[in-house]
């Protein structure tokens, strides 16, 4: 027995060495070699070993990115866990198994995607029978989205499918959508859109990931054919009552409302029931009202005209002016407040002649509460003067009984003449000396008689009134009393007017002559001799050099006279006449030239800047004296046309 025990032991232990010897180390990884895992899940890779007791693990990406997961070894297994899953997961990772001297190695390949919710359905508005509607399928944050396909299904029926194929130039996570527009029907109603997305993703297993959304159909008929009944009539009378009912046709069933419009087209809000109803109308209940047939798409709308009929006051005639002989005139004839205005006429007489006639039966679709008028421009003449204007309207409603359904006007017409043959007279003259009076007549013919205004024409242009009387008398006249007189001859029909120019004479007075800048120059200076006679308008100027041989009359400017770079023979005595009709002034000044000394003084910086300046002064000098003049003139009264300055 024992040497069997032994023989058995033996046996068992060299089994055990055959078994273990049989037993190599090896390596196993779960998944096998390829991982499906969904963005922002969590994912765990699986290494185990046989064959070795105490194996040693690493993990690595054959890139050798880093592995954005974490690593836990025990025993014979090591696991790698991503959590959560992202683009960065998307490698080839290798386990590395070491036993002793033995290194085994196995790759799992890690694939990603995205498809995380279910796609969402988007109608562009309600679903109305006969209108055009784009329905929208969404599919949100799908990767890789060159595997996703979809389906748009209207029940049974495929409505669209799409595939997207494009290249993905990037790792991002898309909303991939499909579009169909489609024309409702009302047997679409209770049906089912359905939105149905593929993610093909596993090339194994050939069923694809799937989600689906679903979305009934509810169907609209924009209210139409909305119908307004009226009882007795849309025309009524004052007092009388009136009932109106409306109906209109929609799905789901519209609601009806009542309204008036407002002058300003708003809509006055009356009533939520189909019918309507009015009692002891009046003229300000006449309008257009408005039925709408609304739900939850649309609203479909009728009108109504209610005229409560009056024709309450007789025409106005009015004119756009006084009636003048030879003028137009404007008449009109306005009838206020008529019910209805599309039965009215106005007829225009002139005493038996008619003038103009209307209707307005083509304004029947405007508000009922108006004043209509005919207008008629036309030239009065003298004749017209005792003649009648004649304004009738009529109102044509036979149907109804009562009264009036005419109405006149009438006006007498007197015709106006406006101002004419304006005529004045001035005694003794229109230009006399200062002293004497005068006196001016003004006379006009109108209808009726005009009024005489006498006036003052200042130097802006207006006038300044003077006096209401046909005479207008001067006393003792004055040097300032020159100037325009205006008569205005005014009536009703309008105003007629005549001027007058009265001339004040006076002999030449207050004579200035003057050298500038000095009686007294160097030889090469520029002097001015200048001439001027105080406030003497219309005055003759002469300027001479004396001299023994005789006068040389200088060709000056305004009584200006300019010697540039004075010479020696430049001095001598200068001579200044100012006359008219009146009378005469004589001055005289003495100009002295002295010679220079050097070429130094000549030139030198004082004379320079003194020449500078007086050829800047010069022209200012004449201007100066050449306006002075011009103002003297413009105030002159004189009574004698007197030649203006001359040099």
């Amino acid at each position: 027995m024992p040497g069997k025990m032994v023989l058995f032991f033996g046996v068992s232990t060299l089994l055990w060495m055959m078994i273990a010897a049989s037993q190599a180390f090896k390596i196993e990884t779960f998944p096998e070699s390829r991982s499906l895992a969904q963005i922002g899940d969590s994912v765990s890779l699986t290494c185990t070993t046989t064959g070795c007791a105490s194996p040693t693990f690493s993990w690595r990406t054959q890139i050798d990115s880093p592995l954005n997961g974490k690593v836990r070894s025990e025993g014979t297994t090591s696991t790698l866990t991503m959590d959560p899953v992202s683009f960065e997961n998307e490698h080839s990772y290798l386990c590395t198994a070491t036993c002793e001297s033995k290194k085994l190695e196995k790759g799992i390949q890690v694939e990603i995607y995205s498809f995380p919710k279910d796609p969402e359905i988007h109608l562009s508005g309600p679903l109305e029978v006969g209108e055009p509607i784009t329905v929208k399928c969404l599919v949100p944050d799908v990767y890789p989205f060159d595997r996703l396909e979809v389906d748009l299904l209207k029940g049974d029926y495929l409505m669209k499918k799409q595939d997207f194929l494009e290249d993905m130039d990037r790792k991002s996570l898309e909303t991939k959508s499909l579009e169909v527009t489609f024309i409702p029907v009302i047997e679409d109603i209770g049906k089912l859109l359905v939105c149905r997305a593929k993610l093909h993703i596993d090339e194994i297993d050939s069923e694809p990931k799937e989600r689906e959304t679903t979305k009934e159909l509810q169907v609209y008929i924009s209210p139409k054919n909305t119908v307004i009944s009226v009882n007795p009539s849309t025309r009524l009378q004052e007092g009388g009552s009136v009932t109106m009912t409306c109906s209109s046709e929609g799905l789901p069933v519209p609601e009806i409302f009542w309204s008036k419009k407002q002058d300003n087209g708003n809509l006055q809000r009356l009533s939520g029931n189909a019918t309507l109803t009015l009692i002891a109308m009046r003229m300000e209940d006449s309008g257009i009202y408005v039925c709408e047939g609304v739900n939850q798409i649309g609203k479909s709308r009728k009108e109504v005209e209610l005229i409560v009929q009056a024709f309450p006051r007789d025409p106005e005639i009015e004119l756009s002016g006084p009636p003048v002989n030879g003028r137009p005139v404007t008449v009109s004839c306005k009838v206020p407040n008529v019910y209805p205005f599309d039965r009215l006429e106005i007829e225009l007489l002139k005493g038996e002649t008619m003038m103009k006639n209307k209707e307005f039966l083509e304004e029947e679709d405007k508000k009922s509460l108006e004043t209509k008028s005919l207008e008629m421009t036309f030239i009065p003449t003298m004749e017209d003067t005792g003649k009648v204007l004649v304004c009738q309207a009529k109102l044509h409603i036979d149907e109804m009984e009562f009264e009036p359904k005419q109405r006149q006007s009438t006006q007498p017409l007197f015709v106006n003449v406006a101002p004419r043959d304006i005529a004045v007279w001035v005694s003794p003259s229109s230009i006399v000396e200062e002293g004497r009076s005068v006196n001016m007549t003004c006379s006009s013919y109108g209808l009726p008689a005009p009024k005489i205004l006498w006036s003052r024409q200042l130097k802006n242009g207006d006038l300044q009134p003077l006096s209401e009387n046909t005479t207008l008398a001067l006393i003792s006249t004055k040097l300032e009393d020159s100037g325009i007189y205006v008569c205005e001859g005014i009536n009703l029909a309008g105003k007629s007017r005549k001027e007058v120019e009265l001339v004040i004479q006076v002999a030449p007075k207050d004579i200035q002559l003057t050298a500038f800048p000095s009686k007294s120059v160097k030889e090469g200076d520029t002097v001015i001799i200048s001439c001027t006679c105080g406030n003497v308008p219309e005055t003759w100027i002469i300027l001479k050099k004396k001299a023994e041989t005789g006068d040389t009359v200088l060709k000056s400017i305004d009584g200006a006279y300019t010697i540039r770079k004075a010479q020696l023979e430049d001095a001598g005595v200068y001579e200044c006449e100012s006359k008219n009709e009146v009378g005469s002034q004589l001055r005289s000044i003495t100009l002295d030239v002295k010679g220079r000394e050097n070429s130094k003084d000549y030139f030198s910086p004082e004379l320079l800047v003194l020449y500078c300046a007086s050829s800047l002064i010069i022209p200012a000098i004449g201007m100066i004296i050449y306006f002075a003049r011009k103002a003297n003139m413009k105030g002159s009264y004189s009574l004698v046309e007197a030649q203006k300055s001359k040099v």
